[in-house]
């Protein structure tokens, strides 16, 4: 079988279940594990988000879309010449990744007519039974349940972990020029990892909310965690809405408990990482019930000064 990826969350899922031999093309934002780099990618947006604050690149969104209907265009030679059996791609949200009707209508103009399965994944379990449904694609249901179940049992381990203490109030922030505010997965993510979401909506779309209305937040904890973004671009993301940030959650930045974390490795994905991304938040909520957890080039204190750079490797 050979396997074109349209999704960085579906590439991981591929290399949790073995088929990384299988995988014969990625996508643009395709960065893990290693290994899948050395395929080509097939993929690309219509603009370079390279060194675009958030504000800029929700405005090359938008143009994108009005001017072409799409923020991805796919390479449509390479997909001829590698005549995949299988294409992964979601449609869950046209802007996050490529959607599954560009890939089918791509796929369709070709006349390759592979079978195109969409990952829409809207909570945790949908997550999980993502890992099923490519296992299933694969012809390797029993390695696909079997992930699942693992996957599952780290993050009953972690409700474990915290069952019984105090959940704090916790404002996630999935983007800040505009503010949004996560859905989808994240909320349930906090939940299960011992906290309280005060924006967020299980299983529904991720919110556009403006500053004004998440004013009166003050919460326990405040968790950054713009979608796509690495925690270095984060940090400095959240250093340009400093004054607002302050404004939202002062008892959190004032008591050290305003994080900057890589939401696009273990927060933004729809992937096995999501597990990581769980771990990650019981020991932010609850670090005395994780004290093993390492949370370095994961997580890290943020205040609007140089002291937001320690490291929680420690914690």
């Amino acid at each position: 079988m050979r396997i074109a990826s349209l999704l960085a969350s579906a590439t991981e899922i591929v290399y949790e279940l073995g088929l990384q031999d299988h995988l014969v093309a990625i996508s643009h934002e395709c960065d893990y594990p290693p290994d899948a780099l050395t395929r080509p990618r097939l993929s690309r947006p219509h603009f370079d988000p390279t060194g675009l604050s958030s504000g800029a690149i929700d405005a090359a969104v938008r143009e994108s879309m009005a001017r072409h209907g799409s923020v991805y265009t796919i390479d449509e030679d390479l997909l001829r010449r590698l005549q995949p059996d299988l294409i992964l791609a979601q449609a869950v949200c046209e802007v996050c990744a490529v959607p599954t009707s560009l890939a089918a209508t791509v796929s369709e103009a070709l006349g390759t007519r592979p079978r195109i399965l969409s990952l829409d994944c809207h909570t945790v379990s949908d997550i999980l039974d993502a890992v099923v449904f490519v296992a299933e694609a694969a012809g390797i249901v029993g390695r696909g349940r079997d992930v699942s179940r693992r996957l599952q049992g780290r993050l009953d381990r972690v409700a474990a972990r915290v069952q019984g203490s105090a959940p704090p109030r916790v404002l996630a922030i999935e983007w800040l020029e505009p503010p949004f505010v996560p859905g989808h997965w994240t909320p349930e993510m906090i939940t299960i990892a011992g906290g309280i979401d005060v924006f967020g909506a299980p299983a529904r779309p991720s919110r556009q909310l403006t500053w004004e209305q998440i004013s009166g937040a003050d919460p326990d904890v405040l968790v950054i965690m713009p979608c796509g973004y690495g925690i270095d671009r984060a940090r400095a993301d959240a250093g340009r809405n400093a004054e607002r940030l302050l404004a939202v959650a002062p008892r959190a930045v004032e008591s050290g408990r305003a994080y900057v974390v890589d939401g696009s490795a273990y927060f933004n994905r729809s992937g096995p990482r999501m597990i990581v991304g769980v771990e990650i938040l019981g020991a932010l909520l609850h670090p005395e019930r994780a004290p093993n957890i390492d949370l370095t080039n994961k997580a890290q204190v943020w205040k609007p000064s140089a002291i937001s750079h320690q490291s929680l490797a420690n914690l």
